[in-house]
């Protein structure tokens, strides 16, 4: 990847918008490619999505197959692989599921015909993060074995954790609470010793969802606090709203506001008006809907019908896809529960 700790982001940013500068001043489609490449990646974890897939979409449009050599020489995996990958993510969270999907599988062909091992570990590394966002569980655990095979026969320390990780959040989304717990801690330690900082926040997400699944709401609380701290600092906006969502989730699990805290939410509905007004903002649509889901969910206990149902049908009726998601099928449900 093009940075490794938080504090390099904003100037892995600015390093990519002077690269293109550069590539448009001598209109070099190689230069133009990589540009787009990097500034897809860092915008997309600046939360920036629309703009994000824009510039990967750009990418893969200057990408050429006859030059891969090329691209592996500039930046060790195959770009045309990962800003596909990348796109898929970025797909999902404008709230595109079904063309994410597409997306994703047609990284996953391309990784196969290049046969190039860290491409390929850095493929089903977003895989399986891309099936978490659509929270196919099955499929990010292969996914995420996959990687770790991959790694382990080929010593990439950085996607094997990455790896450990993933497979541990779908143990515990499946059921096996203390086992993928214990993987998902011992693949954010290997990913820490790396020296990788990148994606932080959406592994606090993960975290903070096995750990409530663990019965530890408290320990996922502390998990997401520590998250939003770092935000302002970070740069790293992706996760931004789901942080928000998921401390609003736990917030009414231990059945009080709790304490304030860094993040100035201190109730379940502020913590879901924010992260809904996050996602708006982002023009995340996806978020948006969860966040609406988890909000239209607190009013229809407060006996607020009405307004949950407003509230809920307005952002389901946005979506012209991926009607056979569980976020789209849990709002779908819940809607008729409201009618």
């Amino acid at each position: 990847m093009y940075y490794h700790v938080h504090a390099e982001l904003r100037t892995a940013h600015e390093l990519g918008e002077e690269l293109l500068r550069v590539a448009h001043r001598w209109q070099e489609p190689m230069l133009l490619h990589q540009a787009h490449h990097a500034l897809g990646i860092t915008t997309t974890d600046r939360g920036v999505f629309v703009d994000a897939l824009g510039h990967l979409e750009q990418a893969v449009t200057l990408y050429a197959p006859a030059q891969h050599g090329a691209h592996l020489a500039l930046s060790v995996y195959d770009t045309g692989v990962i800003c596909r990958a990348f796109a898929a993510h970025n797909l999902w969270y404008l709230g595109y599921p079904d063309q994410a999907a597409q997306r994703n599988q047609e990284a996953l062909a391309l990784a196969q015909e290049l046969a190039h091992p860290y491409s390929s570990a850095g493929t089903f590394g977003l895989a399986a993060t891309c099936a978490a966002l659509r929270r196919e569980w099955h499929r990010a655990e292969e996914r995420a074995e996959a990687v770790i095979a991959l790694s382990r026969e080929h010593s990439f320390s950085y996607f094997l954790a990455w790896g450990m990780i993933m497979r541990g959040w779908a143990l515990s989304a499946q059921g096996r609470h203390d086992e993928g717990l214990a993987q998902l801690q011992q693949g954010l330690a290997a990913y820490r010793a790396t020296g990788a900082a990148v994606l932080q926040t959406y592994w606090c997400v993960l975290l903070a969802e096995a750990l409530s699944k663990a019965e530890q709401t408290e320990a996922g609380l502390r998990i997401l606090d520590e998250a939003l701290a770092t935000i302002s600092t970070s740069g790293e906006h992706r996760s931004e709203a789901e942080l928000y969502r998921l401390r609003g989730e736990l917030l009414q699990q231990t059945g009080s506001g709790g304490p304030y805290t860094t993040s100035g939410q201190s109730s379940p509905e502020a913590c879901f008006q924010q992260a809904l007004a996050i996602a708006r903002q982002q023009q995340a649509k996806s978020l948006e809907l969860r966040a609406a889901t988890s909000l239209a969910r607190l009013r229809q206990q407060q006996g607020k019908r009405a307004a949950a149902r407003q509230l809920l049908a307005l952002v389901y009726g946005w979506f012209t896809e991926g009607f056979d998601t569980v976020d789209l099928q849990e709002a779908r449900v819940l809607l008729e529960v409201l009618a």
